[in-house]
């Protein structure tokens, strides 16, 4: 079997053309902004991905969804990371139905029928914030809340159908304000678009700039969690389908470079064998969250977990990406930009809430038996 074989096959069961599309075309040009990759996963399927076939969607497990992040992230990061946060934001819409709260199936339906895709307007890029932590804010409305506040960068800012976002609402009396999840149309009057990403890397991925401005938001699509003295378990797991998802997409890309070094046969059979050896530890690890998630009851110890393998593959991907480039040699360093590309790219999934340092503290507590709170 070769390396991604099995991530592929399972990619071609559920989007059959896509890996071919992503092979067929090179690196860089799938990479610039508007490239079409978003439109190719979105006219094969792509969005009704995870959402349950009872909905019209494509069922695939998180089990499932890792794999393909993986391979998918080893053809296209910017893809890979982009569709993390739809999936993300789906797998939370997942939660909320299963919870029974409202009429998220009728969104999920829609999302199946039409291929829409979800945005993930949270806290990603900020330091010191959480996923959920709020960059926007909400007044009560007749009928719903009014949001204003910026978001940059916003994930699939020019292709999203619908956005998704954590917003402070304020009380309608005197008492505290409250943190909501909310669903807005992208059409919505009053939301507007703006170039913001400035890197190479990940350009593709559509993280730009979105501005709301008193953007109505009617109650039916505003989610509230349930305390404030441990995680929303939605919230919590819509965290594990996060970091499972985002830690997969970047080892796919560090998997590029170790199938360049084992093709051409660069160092020693120790060395390839090293490269494999890795990397599939660190797939392993996230499979084996992914596939017993639907059985674990306790949400903190279960997101705990999705928190300690992201941070090991955080550093399987390091060491095997300077490794896996520096057998590739100095030649090929200098010939082939894609090189230069992988290793600026796989180093972002450092920059995705909660870093290391940030979660260092709520998981030594958990640890001493209390709640997690990221």
């Amino acid at each position: 079997m070769t390396l991604l074989q099995a991530e592929r096959d399972t990619l071609d069961s559920y989007l059959p053309g896509l890996d071919k599309y992503l092979q067929d075309t090179p690196l860089l040009e799938l990479e610039s902004p508007g490239a079409g990759a978003l439109e190719t996963f979105r006219d094969l399927g792509g969005p009704a991905l995870i959402v349950p076939a009872e909905y019209g969607g494509k069922g695939a497990s998180l089990l499932d969804a890792v794999r393909i992040q993986r391979a998918v992230g080893s053809r296209s990061p910017s893809l890979a990371v982009a569709t993390t946060m739809h999936h993300f934001s789906v797998a939370s819409l997942v939660e909320l139905t299963a919870a029974g709260n409202g009429f998220e199936w009728a969104m999920l339906t829609a999302i199946a029928e039409n291929s829409w895709l979800l945005s993930s307007g949270f806290a990603e890029g900020t330091p010191g914030q959480h996923i959920l932590a709020p960059t926007m804010r909400g007044v009560p409305a007749d009928g719903g809340i009014r949001v204003s506040g910026v978001k940059k960068p916003c994930s699939l800012t020019w292709s999203m159908n619908l956005m998704s976002a954590s917003v402070t609402v304020d009380a309608a009396s005197d008492g505290p304000a409250r943190t909501a999840v909310v669903l807005i149309p992208a059409e919505t009057e009053g939301i507007e678009r703006a170039p913001f990403w400035q890197s190479s890397a990940l350009a593709a991925a559509e993280s730009d700039q979105v501005t709301l401005n008193e953007v109505f938001v009617p109650e039916a699509l505003v989610f509230y969690p349930q305390d404030s003295d441990s995680m929303d378990p939605i919230q919590a797991r819509g965290f594990v389908w996060f970091e499972l998802l985002v830690s997969a997409s970047y080892l796919g890309a560090a998997t590029n470079l170790a199938e360049r070094v084992i093709e051409r046969g660069r160092g020693s059979e120790v060395d390839r064998a090293g490269l494999a050896i890795e990397l599939e530890c660190a797939a392993a690890a996230l499979e084996q969250v992914a596939s017993t998630a639907a059985e674990t009851h306790d949400n903190d110890a279960l997101l705990a977990r999705a928190l300690y393998v992201r941070y090991a593959a955080e550093r399987a991907i390091e060491r095997a990406v300077m490794s896996a480039s520096a057998l590739a040699g100095g030649m090929a360093f200098i010939e082939s930009p894609e090189i230069a590309y992988l290793l600026a790219a796989t180093r972002a999934l450092a920059f995705h809430p909660p870093s290391r340092e940030a979660a260092a503290g709520p998981i030594v507590r958990h640890l001493s038996g209390q709640p997690l709170m990221l």
